[in-house]
């Protein structure tokens, strides 16, 4: 493998040459494990399962994604428990792309021990916090959680094995518990601060309960799966574009900003819904998202003369372009259109050439490599990991 790897590595310039997206699967798959191999040599934390949240380390690190303004000011030596759960989906997407049971070996020798560390019992029902367990209790993030599920249950679908699946249905009841009949239905962000409900716990909420009745036959997971489809599509879907808003207050403001992960899972909901119903609807709106997610998250790109124009990813959180390449593998599995299976590879194709710091493996977070991150988050590189594994994946 080390041999490939070097040899690929030479190789690669070459693909750039004319155009971009012509990288094998197996390439693909090479790129990924490489990208793995070095986010466990930079962040790991020797002892420990656990790993860090930046490259180069910074105790002084804030994580401004937290709503809790002491917790985010405390120094932590460990990630929080959203860049650590890249992990996990990470590695499901590579023994996906795979079959190889070693994927499975780090799952379980690695991934889930650190996992493990963020489970949250003194609360019921119990749940992952956004910190270890070991520390003061943290928040409890239903879309983290939902992030969980929908790996384990993937997991379940790819083995068969029980106890994944056990897990997912643990963690939907905790989801459940984060739902009520204000604004109508849906799912709140944060179990300690119920002020909001947002896209990104509700998009892959519908996404984890219709894999839940695609994992156990249950109807009633289609039904939960459809009616948080429709709360969201209804509350927070801008009409003039079919994107998605972020969120709805509990005073009925609507916060305006348009995440591509938001919309991705969107995209991927109304593909499970078009591949269980049948109903051309929602293919209709998955079609619709995509063409505007197309539109609003790339640009039109022309990297030098001897190199093919393409639409470049807009520079932002690399991890919510990963779960909006999601949506579009979904969809892709629908209706075979390549146009963003295509976009995607040429993205990533550029990216290892030029998005990544070659002396460490780790990857900065602006598509075009022209900006160097002075500290690169863990959660991009794992974003990293999942996305060439899912382009190793794709079925032709």
């Amino acid at each position: 493998m080390k041999q490939t790897f070097i040899y690929l590595m030479a190789a690669l310039p070459f693909a750039f040459a004319g155009c971009v997206g012509q990288l094998e699967k197996q390439e693909y798959l090479q790129l990924a494990d490489a990208t793995w191999n070095a986010v466990y040599e930079h962040y790991s934390v020797s002892g420990t399962p656990l790993l860090r949240e930046t490259y180069p380390f910074d105790e002084g690190h804030k994580a401004t994604y937290l709503d809790n303004e002491e917790q985010m000011n405390q120094k932590n030596p460990y990630s929080y428990l959203w860049p650590y759960s890249g992990s996990l989906s990470a590695v499901t997407a590579l023994y996906e792309a795979s079959g190889d049971e070693r994927y499975l070996n780090l799952l379980e020798e690695k991934v889930l021990p650190g996992l493990r560390e963020y489970y949250d019992t003194r609360r019921e029902p119990a749940a992952y916090a956004s910190y270890i367990s070991s520390a003061p209790l943290s928040d409890r993030f239903y879309d983290d959680n939902v992030w969980l599920g929908l790996d384990f249950t993937d997991l379940y679908l790819l083995t068969k094995e029980q106890a994944y699946l056990d897990n997912a249905l643990e963690i939907w009841k905790f989801i459940e518990s984060g739902t009520d009949t204000v604004l109508g239905g849906g799912i709140y962000w944060c179990e300690q601060r119920k002020i909001s409900k947002n896209t990104c716990s509700n998009a892959p909420g519908a996404v984890y309960a219709l894999k839940l009745y695609e994992a156990t036959g249950d109807t009633a997971y289609m039904q939960q799966g459809t009616r948080l489809y429709e709360w969201t599509k209804t509350t927070l879907q801008d009409k003039s574009d079919y994107l998605y808003f972020d969120n709805k207050n509990l005073n009925g403001h609507i916060g305006r900003a348009k995440f591509a992960y938001n919309s991705g899972q969107m995209m991927q909901a109304a593909a499970l819904l078009y591949k269980c119903t049948g109903n051309a609807a929602y293919l209709t709106d998955a079609q619709q998202i995509a063409k505007s997610a197309y539109g609003f998250f790339f640009h039109d790109f022309k990297p030098s003369h001897d190199v093919e124009s393409f639409r470049l990813l807009n520079e932002g959180n690399v991890w919510f372009t990963g779960i909006m390449l999601r949506g579009f593998v979904e969809l892709y599995g629908q209706d075979g259109d390549a146009t963003y299976m295509d976009a995607f590879r040429a993205n990533l194709d550029y990216a290892w050439e030029h998005m990544r710091d070659a002396s460490t493996g780790l990857f900065n977070s602006d598509w075009s490599g022209a900006k160097q991150d002075d500290s690169k988050w863990l959660l991009t590189q794992f974003a990293m990991v999942e996305m060439y594994a899912r382009m190793a994946a794709v079925k032709e």
